[in-house]
């Protein structure tokens, strides 16, 4: 019962991942993200060895409609499952399960992908598409956020939506943004509220791990001024 958004940026080479759901925690469990391998989210009936595998896959390189094929193959419940992937060259692959209940649906397009299981109608990823498709001169980040806004506006999950998250990374080997949002009435402003307070310190924290005097995060950000976190 979950509505995701997978992407790369073809500027940046960036790979990202965002999602509302029902239950709580969805950070913890569905997306997948190697840095410039490729994005994923592994979902509906979420089950963390499809979730290791497919990271495996990511990672050696495989293209997304393979992986997409080698996950369904290997899973004798895969008609339960929704899997969607972008992989490091762009090229994105999805599949619904025919067991999904209630509308479940997806949709593929140039270096993304809108998916979602138990939501209220396909209104909900058209309306995600059609965020993907209008915001392709914005950082992903924003993409991201901006298509999950559009799927909640759209009515999201058939039962209320309660955790979202949102999973970036960059060149480096940890990640540029894992924001998480594990339980909440509004998941999906949550995000955004703390999306927004947390994106002026991505310079800093990108430094950080190469610069460790740097001070700490709110001098950081006191010391930048009104200009902190812009580009």
């Amino acid at each position: 019962m979950t509505f995701t958004v997978v992407a790369r940026c073809p500027r940046t080479k960036m790979l990202g991942v965002a999602m509302a759901t029902h239950a709580p925690a969805v950070g913890n469990r569905c997306p997948v993200v190697i840095p410039r391998m490729g994005a994923a989210s592994v979902q509906a009936i979420a089950d963390p060895r499809l979730w290791q595998l497919c990271t495996r896959l990511i990672g050696i390189g495989y293209h997304a409609p393979k992986i997409v094929a080698e996950l369904e193959s290997s899973d004798p419940n895969a008609g339960l499952r929704q899997i969607g992937v972008v992989d490091a060259w762009g090229h994105a692959a999805a599949m619904t399960g025919s067991e999904n209940g209630a509308y479940a649906g997806h949709i593929v397009g140039e270096g993304w992908l809108v998916m979602g299981n138990g939501i209220v109608g396909p209104q909900v990823t058209e309306a995600m598409a059609a965020s993907m498709r209008a915001t392709g001169a914005e950082l992903i980040e924003e993409r991201l956020v901006r298509a999950v806004e559009a799927g909640g506006r759209a009515g999201g999950q058939a039962d209320g939506h309660f955790s979202s998250s949102l999973l970036v990374y960059g060149d480096e080997p940890f990640a540029y943004i894992d924001l998480r949002v594990d339980v909440h009435e509004e998941p999906i402003g949550e995000l955004r509220r703390i999306f927004e307070w947390f994106r002026p310190l991505l310079p800093y924290y990108s430094e950080r791990p190469y610069n460790p005097r740097l001070p700490r995060d709110d001098r950081w950000r006191e010391q930048q001024g009104p200009s902190a976190g812009k580009n």
